[in-house]
């Protein structure tokens, strides 16, 4: 039975490998990707709410007096 000779297998493989490199890289060199997002200044308006406009007391169950 006759011996599979791999003596190119390594240059084969190699070559292979560098090609590929180098079509990705000539393919994504080709793509214009969106430059970077500029800065947007938010002005938020500050929204009344009722209960902001008027005095509330918050009474804990500790500070009522005792019955």
């Amino acid at each position: 039975m006759p011996q599979l000779d791999t003596s190119t297998w390594f240059i084969t493989i190699v070559s292979s490998m560098l090609t590929l490199f180098i079509l990705f890289q000539l393919k994504i060199s080709s793509q214009t990707f969106p430059t970077a997002p500029s800065q947007k200044t938010v002005i938020t308006e500050k929204t009344k709410t009722p209960w902001e406009s008027k005095w509330t007391k918050i009474y804990s169950p500790l500070s009522l007096p005792q019955q």
